[in-house]
């Protein structure tokens, strides 16, 4: 039986549109990140999925976002009047112009597995999870309660994230993860530190974006796996330079290598349930990361240990050493759920696709972005004719 192969797929990124029908580069997937509208009315979103229907893409992925409020029924019953007291909106309408459209696959705090069929396409293959939900500032939809100091003790802010599958390719939130494409200009971060530290368990290829206008790029998080002292570690944090910026070139991130900048990305989507792939002869072969310098060696993690034991009361049989690393093959003090048979699955992109830039009222008048067009390696679940 051969190799499963990976084939590079090409996924156009977008969140926080407002209303906005931009023009869309070509590419395979398209994903929108939430915030589709200003308020959620019917006729706000009659317009959006209209736009997103006739968009030419084989799949194309949806969540809402902290402005969709309609498609929060919970909320709308309760704080409607405060953003339609005049022609009251009905969310159920909202909900269906989404969960009905026959080229949309709208994801509200679930996942699907997308198969792509077309015989022009990569036929490339993904799970996928969706997520509307941001912490609370100020009265929108799809919120929830996170603490604002994030020093110590504050792990496990939420188990909101736990529903997060384990063997996703691709986590879409409104929320960026704390730390990562999420500091508004001059301010402090503002994204949610369960949402970072649920990555660490994950660790898709793409994680995609949006809600912070001013936090629009890509990182490539590097985890450290192999941290016993510190939960959710990190190894490095690598800024994307954007190169379509003040041209006509396309805003890219290249996730292949295929370009020459940048090795390609660590993580090759392994789980206990997912054999082995292999590269395609005409791509260039994925490598792994390097570990910048300063970072923490296998020695100093030993080191660590101890003190990291201590903290969680040893081999207490009722820790689970959860957001810790090590080698699930020797040693009981580590998170073994998130680390066994899941050791190439090393990096993660972090992608914030906002368009609109700045925020309301908007003095100087509306201002976009380009979309981010990301390039990365997906499973092929099904082989060329000619193969």
């Amino acid at each position: 039986m051969a190799t499963p192969k990976l084939r590079k797929t090409r996924i156009v990124c977008i969140s926080d549109t407002h209303n906005c029908n931009i023009k869309l580069p070509a590419g395979d997937v398209l994903i929108h990140a939430g915030d589709l509208t200003n308020k959620g009315s019917i006729s706000e979103l009659s317009r959006a999925v209209k736009w997103l229907e006739e968009a030419d893409f084989e799949a194309k992925i949806i969540v809402g976002g902290n402005h969709d409020v309609t498609l929060d029924e919970d909320f709308y019953f309760h704080h409607g009047d405060s953003f339609h007291n005049k022609i009251k909106q009905n969310p159920a309408d909202c909900i269906n112009l989404l969960t009905s459209s026959p080229s949309l696959t709208y994801l509200c705090h679930d996942s699907a597995t997308i198969r792509l069929k077309s015989p022009t396409g990569p036929h490339t293959e993904f799970t996928i999870f969706g997520s509307p939900y941001s912490p609370r500032n100020g009265l929108w939809a799809f919120y929830y309660e996170a603490p604002k100091d994030h020093g110590e003790g504050t792990a496990d802010l939420t188990s909101l994230w736990e529903l997060i599958p384990l063997e996703t390719d691709i986590v879409v939130t409104h929320t960026p993860p704390r730390t990562h494409c999420d500091q508004p200009e001059g301010q402090r971060s503002a994204g949610c530190e369960a949402l970072r530290q649920a990555l660490w368990r994950v660790r898709p290829k793409l994680a995609v974006c949006g809600h912070i206008h001013d936090g629009r790029g890509a990182e490539r998080v590097l985890w450290d796996l192999k941290n016993k002292a510190t939960p959710y570690a990190e190894r490095a944090a690598m800024a994307w330079e954007d190169p379509g910026k003040g041209n006509n070139k396309i805003s890219l991130v290249d996730l292949t290598g295929k370009a020459g900048k940048m090795p390609a990305l660590a993580n090759d989507g392994s789980h206990p349930g997912r054999p082995s792939y292999s590269y395609e002869d005409d791509q260039q072969t994925a490598t792994t990361t390097s570990a910048p310098a300063g970072t923490c060696s296998d020695e100093s993690s030993e080191q660590g240990s101890s003190v990291a034991a201590q903290k969680r009361g040893g081999n207490d049989s009722n820790d689970d050493g959860v957001g810790y690393g090590g080698n699930p093959d020797e040693s009981e003090d580590c998170d073994y759920e998130a680390l066994a048979g899941r050791a190439g699955r090393k990096e993660t992109c972090v992608v914030n696709a906002a368009i609109m830039k700045g925020s309301y009222p908007h003095t100087e008048g509306k201002l976009f972005s380009k979309p981010i067009v990301v390039d990365v390696f997906l499973p092929v679940w099904q082989e060329d004719d000619e193969a």
